[in-house]
């Protein structure tokens, strides 16, 4: 396993982090019928791989989540050695002041997760969805006074629009607040928008990427048919994947492009696309969902592939932008 500081900041960090949204999802997802005790064995195969980086949140199955990775985890290991990341922000409940990222939320959910994970602190506390109503200020001072109580050490970012990141870490920096040091976005090779404008922010900003589904909900592994649905049970049941914007042309000749790579160096199409992150600016470490336990030894394989730069431009020319995203 290879280590990378995240950002500019001095967390090390595994360059494959394991990803928590199917922990706990017993009952919810067909494709993901874990429980704890199902779960357990993938935390001792990441730890045995060298992966110290785990990612939840509190939204995650209601919860579920963090008490899986409280209950499993802190079990295998000592918790000097991990690295805990959750996030906050999303709905709760239908209560009010049970979701978004004002204080009286923030201090709340940080409680309630560090209850969970059954963790005196949390080593990277993500904001997950901005709530479009809170002053930044008010979201930065919270995070930072939590950092200030020991309660948190890193504070990062997700899905949100650049110029609002870019607002965070400016109060960060105008008021000497903890300062963000990673963003957890929509990127990998087939939803590659991030790059007009978050991932050159966070270049220049020392941010470091550990960016979600970065094998498009297992669109990468070249096993998604091009009228819909494939081979495995996620590929048949996975709604959300619908729902999103693949399945286009141009998304199946960057899959077959990744597969062509793959055959000829004898690895895995999974594999080559994370090698094609890997070569991306202030990539740190892509969260990895998965419900095979080989598919974590894979991933770890991925870390020390690297992509020529016509290997690259290979996977690159048949991309089609999107259009810009409402904000």
């Amino acid at each position: 396993m290879r280590y990378v500081t995240l950002g500019r900041s001095g967390l090390k960090v595994s360059s494959i982090c394991l990803g928590g949204n199917s922990w706990g999802a017993a009952g919810r997802r067909a494709w993901a019928p874990f429980g704890e005790a199902e779960s357990k064995p993938f935390f001792k195969r990441a730890l045995d791989l060298g992966i110290n980086f785990f990612d939840t949140a509190d939204a995650y199955n209601v919860g579920d989540s963090e008490r899986v990775m409280g209950n499993a985890l802190l079990g295998y290991a000592r918790r000097d050695e991990l690295v805990i990341a959750t996030k906050v922000g999303l709905p709760m409940s239908d209560r009010q002041n049970d979701s978004g990222v004002g204080r009286k939320h923030l201090m709340a959910g940080i409680d309630a997760s560090l209850k969970r994970l059954r963790t005196d602190y949390i080593d990277l506390y993500i904001i997950h969805r901005l709530d479009g109503v809170t002053p930044v200020q008010e979201t930065m001072e919270a995070l930072n006074d939590m950092v200030r109580a020991g309660k948190v050490r890193y504070i990062g970012g997700s899905t949100m629009a650049a110029y609002k990141f870019a607002q965070m870490v400016l109060v960060a920096d105008r008021y000497g607040y903890a300062r963000p040091i990673s963003m957890q976005n929509l990127y990998n090779a087939v939803q590659r928008e991030e790059e007009h404008e978050m991932n050159r922010l966070c270049l220049e900003e020392g941010v470091g990427l550990t960016p979600y589904s970065p094998l498009a909900r297992g669109f990468l592994a070249a096993n998604r048919a091009k009228e819909g649905g494939g081979a495995t049970e996620r590929a048949k049941k996975d709604a959300i994947a619908q729902k999103m914007d693949l399945y286009r042309p141009s998304d199946f000749a960057v899959a077959e492009a990744l597969a062509k790579i793959a055959t000829a160096r004898g690895i895995k199409p999974t594999q080559a696309a994370l090698a094609w992150l890997f070569s991306k600016p202030v990539m740190a470490s892509p969260v990895i969902g998965t419900t095979q336990l080989h598919y974590l030894d894979d991933a770890a394989a991925a870390v020390d592939i690297k992509l020529t730069a016509e290997e690259c431009k290979a996977v690159e020319a048949p991309y089609v932008w999107r259009a810009a995203a409402a904000t």
